[in-house]
């Protein structure tokens, strides 16, 4: 064997051994890409606004839910909806690669200026413009939309068929059902808005939305999810 194909050989080797050890880094891919949408309608005081941007905020701080989103390297963005005409991109789609992401990503959310008042509630609206938003980001294994509100619509097109076309579409709703009294929204929820596959969890009073919304996130983006 000349030298010369002896160090051919031992280059090859290390080009094997370096592209076995890069596997991992390659096969690891986007668990979940979540949007988290809030209900910003005219049933929202500046008060309640600030308990829902506060406790998003809070939640994404939690080390559990800092811990699971670094670890599926999932992709989150924030929408704002309120009547037919009125959804907007508050933080666009990120991706949660470091804790700093994730702590980044909390303190946009904290900062948040609200981007509608003195509008109708149309659910509807927000979730196809959600649905829009799905072909911005890389392939992920779930696709989930966030739904929070306090009330039912008084405005937009039949939420049923919009909830048709996100399980057309193999999108996951779910909602955080924000109720004042009885279980009125939370029946809503579930009867109109998630998906089969999806999930409703209620707050009793805006007061509960902060824990409620870290149940949500970490329920979502964890690997047992169905």
């Amino acid at each position: 064997m000349t030298p010369g194909s002896a160090h051919d050989k031992h280059m090859t080797r290390l080009a094997f051994a370096s592209l076995i050890a890069l596997l991992p880094v390659m096969a690891q891919a986007c668990e979940t890409a979540l949007i988290l949408t809030i209900d910003v309608s005219n049933s929202i005081d500046s008060a309640e606004y600030r308990l829902q941007t506060d406790g998003l905020a809070d939640a994404l701080r939690d080390p559990e839910i800092i811990e699971t989103m670094v670890a599926g390297e999932n992709y989150l963005a924030v929408v704002q909806w309120s009547g037919v005409d009125k959804q907007t991109v508050s933080i666009p789609w990120t991706p949660m690669r470091t804790a700093l992401d994730v702590e980044s990503f909390a303190q946009k959310a904290r900062l948040m200026e609200r981007a509608f008042v003195l509008s109708d509630t149309a659910p509807a609206e927000a979730i196809y413009f959600s649905l829009g938003l799905f072909d911005q980001v890389p392939e992920c294994d779930r696709r989930v939309i966030d739904v929070s509100g306090d009330g039912t619509p008084n405005g937009g097109s039949d939420v049923r068929a919009a909830r048709n076309a996100a399980e057309r579409a193999g999108v996951t709703i779910n909602g955080i059902a924000i109720e004042s009294m009885g279980l009125a929204i939370s029946n809503f929820f579930r009867s109109s808005v998630i998906t089969r596959n999806g999930f409703v969890m209620t707050a009793r009073t805006h007061r509960e939305y902060p824990q409620t919304i870290r149940a949500k996130i970490l329920r979502e983006i964890s690997r047992i999810f169905g």
